[in-house]
Parts: C-alpha cells; sequence; structure tokens
C-alpha cells in the first residue's frame, strides 16, 4: 500500500482557480493603484472597476443567451426529426407475402390484408 498521499483532480483545479482568482486580485489591486497615482479618485476608480466587470458579466450572458437558443433549436430540430412522417407507419415493410382469404398479397401477422386490390380484377385469384 503506497502511504503517499495523491492530490485529486478536484483539489488540483480548485487550486488553479484559487491561483487564478489571486493573480487577478492582485492585478485590478495594481491597476487600481496606478490610477490613483495618475491622479483619479478611489471612488472613480472603483466605479471604473465596477463597470468593466458588469460589461463583461454582459457580455458572458450575451453569449450564453445565444449559445442556449442554438442548443433549443437542436434539440427541436431532432425532435422533429424523430416525428417526422418518415417514421409512419405506412411505410413499414410487411409481414408477407401469401395466398390469404382476399387473394394473393401482403399480409400481417394478424392475417388482414394491408396491399390495396381490387377484388373485381380479370386475374385475381
Amino acid at each position: 500500500m503506497n502511504t503517499t498521499t495523491r492530490i485529486s483532480t478536484a483539489e488540483r483545479l480548485g487550486r488553479s482557480i484559487g491561483r487564478g482568482w489571486r493573480t487577478y486580485v492582485r492585478g485590478e489591486r495594481r491597476l487600481s493603484n496606478w490610477l490613483a497615482s495618475k491622479g483619479m479618485p478611489m471612488v472613480g476608480v472603483a466605479v471604473l472597476l465596477w463597470v468593466v466587470k458588469l460589461v463583461a458579466l454582459g457580455l458572458l450572458f450575451y453569449a450564453a443567451f445565444w449559445l442556449a437558443l442554438l442548443l433549443l433549436l437542436g434539440v427541436a430540430a431532432a425532435w422533429m426529426v424523430s416525428n417526422s412522417a418518415t417514421n409512419d407507419d405506412r411505410w413499414a415493410q410487411p409481414d408477407e407475402l401469401r395466398n390469404g382469404e382476399a387473394g394473393f398479397g401482403l399480409y400481417s401477422s394478424s392475417g388482414q390484408r394491408i396491399d390495396p386490390h381490387d377484388p373485381n380484377a380479370p386475374f385475381n385469384d
């Protein structure tokens, strides 16, 4: 039995997301300090950063909306194809050709003739 502990994939993913978040916060703090050093008031810096965040969030929602719409259209198209007339029983293959009560023709497994026939035709058995 191996005594070394291994980091799970979820923990590794969480750590990498945490590192990314810390990097983002450090960069935001550096940007706000730089803007303040150039003479911008701290309230203006905070408002600007929030506007940038809200615009980014709006763009993400916009992209998610169109992706969801495409997904719904794909699901609707697949549903329409699965319920189209090509799956109708009219196109199903008959059970067998045989000579039955109504003459030679296509009969279902229940014994009913399923092809069109004219009982008064001259060559009908």
